[in-house]
């Protein structure tokens, strides 16, 4: 429950506490009575930023078992997971960044592009373990205009490396793409046509506002005509 609502989130320190978190060591706990103050939730927050969380049942101060327990189907059960999963969704909510990808800068261009396009990745080559490419798509005509991967350095730069970096594939004009291929962090674009597509490194070689312009570029060139 807490993985699936958590999940590409990430939980904003000082946001916690002024929503109520209080510290605990490296950890933020958060309790909250709810349901008639039968029940109290608790939730924790570790230091590598993993949300947990238990429902007390408060007439016996023990975890309330059918919570958990996906034959229980009763009103009653439902009704208590049902208010415990509007808490933890109002804590992401209001604690919470989206966290798509590994990258810091990864991530702040995926919420600029957000914020300029009202486009949020996808990731259509999710096997429910590896979800490290995330499309961006025109909302008109679903073409892709970016997509952002997780790649060994080594297919980039042609040489023996283990590190592995966040890249946005961006379309550009086949005339300047030998140019843009002088710039630090822009390469020939990883598993796309080269003739057509770049791949950006979005580890701050480039500022934002660089990448957010070759981003502009992709969005323009692939927008339906």
């Amino acid at each position: 429950m807490e993985e699936r609502i958590f999940e590409r989130k990430k939980i904003v320190r000082e946001r916690a506490l002024a929503y109520g978190f209080r510290p605990l060591g490296a950890e933020l706990v958060f309790s909250r009575d709810f349901f008639s103050g039968d029940f109290r939730a608790e939730v924790r927050v570790a230091a590598d930023g993993t949300v947990t969380g238990r429902v007390v049942d408060k007439m016996n101060d023990e975890d309330y078992a059918p919570l958990r327990a996906e034959g229980m189907r009763g009103a009653y059960v439902s009704g208590v997971r049902a208010a415990y999963t509007e808490i933890l969704e109002e804590i992401a909510a209001a604690c919470c960044d989206e966290t798509f990808f590994a990258s810091d800068q990864a991530n702040r261009i995926a919420r600029l592009v957000k914020e300029r396009y009202g486009v949020s990745p996808d990731f259509p080559f999710d096997d429910g373990k590896d979800k490290t490419a995330g499309v961006f798509r025109h909302t008109d005509s679903g073409r892709w205009f970016g997509l952002i991967m997780r790649v060994k350095k080594s297919v980039l730069v042609g040489e023996s490396s283990p590190e592995r970096i966040d890249v946005m594939n961006l379309k550009a004009e086949p005339d300047g793409i030998p140019e843009l291929w002088k710039t630090d962090g822009v390469y020939p674009a990883y598993h796309m046509n080269r003739k057509y597509w770049i791949s950006v490194a979005l580890d701050d070689r480039l500022s934002d506002e660089d990448a957010l312009a070759l981003i502009e570029k992709s969005f323009r060139l692939t927008e339906k005509k």
